[in-house]
């Protein structure tokens, strides 16, 4: 049975790979603010949300010109801030209709 720092390890070995392979060393990946951003998007829309809510995240956080690593990070940080806020939103109007609509 996998624990979490198995999983966490295997999360870190992968992002290293990537990012060797995508030649953006100086990146450091939060693993798991980047999974509930994945899970909560899925939960919310759908099974494949997730993936097209991290994908969009990086392609943001892209866009932007960063000259160090911590811009960069800045970068990454205000995309999943502003992709965390739209989820939280959703959730909300979700929540504030409870039975309604679901005939019942």
């Amino acid at each position: 049975m996998a624990t979490p720092d198995d999983e966490e390890r295997t999360l870190s070995d992968w992002s290293r790979t990537l990012t060797q392979a995508l030649q953006i060393l100086d990146l450091e990946v939060d693993h798991p603010r980047i999974v509930e951003l994945a899970e909560r998007s899925s939960h919310l829309m759908g099974p494949h949300a997730g993936v097209i809510s991290a994908f969009l995240v990086g392609y943001a956080a892209g866009t932007v010109t960063t000259t160090s690593r911590d811009e960069t990070s800045a970068a990454v940080g205000k995309a999943m801030t502003t992709v965390e806020t739209v989820i939280r939103k959703d959730e909300e109007t979700q929540e504030q209709k409870g039975w309604t609509g679901s005939a019942q």
